[in-house]
């Protein structure tokens, strides 16, 4: 490290990377604003029993409503990205919003399992477009010390509410045609959601929380422009291909599909009962997540970028643990499979605190939206796509039980070991990258 001393527009400039007007109030909005959106999108499956013996479904036909929902969005998640490059992220987020709000209204008024697909795939195709947009209005909000902690907070929030949320909309079947009412109540508070949006968010420009760039026109900051040959060499970043081929081996993303529906299958609980799982899951979520991100600052001071691989590395480990316990031995009450389904929060919620910096820090500010958009919504939705898909064909074969031996244990740990490489790649891309904006600073200085 050099102990050259900072100038004074540096000096000035990490300053301004640190305090980002409004960054409280956008993470606020965001967060409130993905809450509705996550718990849409979710909706499906936590009220699938009941859609089930209304429609006349099995595990098969919930298998293909979530791959399908996921598979569209790997077109989709770059579109709204690219939208967003073009009408602005405030405007790209209220469309998000509200095209979701209204297929999920839409997907309500199904009478067959065909209808329910294609609306539910289109709400899908809708509000995938936050997620990646979300993530970058974090990056530009908050500098690499501090993106940890918020996006701690930000997923912390969003599955911990939504976890209370879900179990309140499964009290609608307890009534007949309740599922409905559920999505039709969900989809009307996501519609109202894009007018606080309009309201209180600030877009912090890009590049606004980089060190190197705080004090420069936004020109400046973001100076190449985003092409499909820049995107394509994201791939030649090692740490972004190897987090890329992590999310293809995420399997624990099961569990939110197929968890629910184990429970009523294969542990003999009604819905409303087995639902009371998402209540401790979302606290555990929380408690990962938020304490997450200050566990990973800690590790940051003490052992600087391998501390990130060895909490990542942990998180995978602790998951399959639970899983192999909690779903592979029968347990007599809900109340022990809740414990469960907390550390299966706990573990899951422990991977964005360190995910995503770990992206961000490797990827110039100009690209982090296509580079959310390929992580979050094309291989996590190609993973998921061919776990969902698959698992729900093996589902009616083998059990949900021994699919989550397979995916949610044995899976878990090869992910593991492949996040082992990034020992060795994770220190020289996030170094390249600081350089690189060093060299972006220095040009526009020379300029001025």
């Amino acid at each position: 490290m050099s102990s050259k001393a900072p100038t004074e527009t540096e000096a000035v400039a990490t300053v301004k990377a640190s305090t980002v007007p409004h960054r409280w109030r956008n993470l606020a909005t965001i967060t409130g604003v993905s809450v509705v959106d996550n718990t849409e999108a979710g909706l499906v499956p936590t009220l699938f029993p009941s859609i089930a013996a209304a429609l006349k479904l099995d595990s098969g036909h919930l298998g293909l409503l979530a791959a399908l929902g996921k598979i569209i969005a790997v077109p989709f998640g770059p579109f709204w990205v690219w939208l967003a490059s073009r009408i602005g992220r405030k405007a790209a987020l209220i469309a998000t919003t509200i095209s979701g709000g209204a297929f999920g209204i839409a997907a309500g008024f199904s009478q067959d399992f065909v209808q329910l697909l294609i609306l539910n795939t289109l709400m899908t195709a809708c509000l995938i477009g936050g997620s990646p947009i979300a993530n970058t209005i974090i990056a530009d909000s908050f500098d690499d010390k501090t993106r940890g902690r918020a996006t701690g907070y930000f997923y912390g929030a969003i599955t911990g509410i939504s976890s209370f949320i879900g179990p309140g909309l499964a009290l609608f079947t307890g009534i007949e045609g309740g599922w409905r009412y559920g999505m039709w109540a969900i989809g009307g508070i996501c519609i109202l959601a894009a007018f606080v949006i309009s309201t209180l968010y600030r877009d912090p420009g890009i590049g606004a929380s980089e060190s190197q760039l705080a004090d420069l026109s936004e020109e400046d900051r973001a100076k190449n422009k985003v092409t499909v040959r820049s995107v394509l060499s994201l791939f030649r970043i090692p740490t972004f291909s190897i987090m890329m081929l992590s999310r293809l081996l995420s399997g624990h993303l099961l569990i939110t599909i197929f968890g629910i529906q184990f429970l009523v299958i294969d542990r003999g609980f009604d819905n409303a009962t087995a639902a009371v799982v998402l209540i401790p899951f979302g606290i555990g979520y929380v408690v990962g997540t938020i304490g997450g991100g200050y566990v990973v600052g800690a590790l940051d001071r003490l052992i600087p970028f391998r501390g990130r691989v060895l909490y990542i590395q942990l998180a995978q480990v602790g998951f399959g643990l639970a899983a192999l316990f909690g779903t592979q031995f029968e347990h007599s009450t809900i109340t022990v499979y809740g414990i469960f389904w907390a550390l299966f929060g706990m573990f899951q919620g422990m991977n964005p605190p360190v995910n995503r910096p770990i992206v961000m820090s490797v990827v110039t500010p100009e690209l982090r939206g296509q580079a959310f958009a390929i992580f979050l919504t094309v291989f996590e939705t190609i993973g998921w796509a061919v776990f969902s898909l698959g698992a729900g064909q093996l589902a009616n074969t083998l059990g949900i039980e021994q699919v989550f031996l397979y995916v949610l244990v044995i899976l878990m740990f090869v992910n593991a070991l492949v996040l082992t490489s990034l020992y060795f790649t994770y220190p020289k891309d996030a170094q390249r990258t600081t350089a690189i904006l060093k060299a972006r600073r220095a040009e526009a200085r020379s300029r001025a």
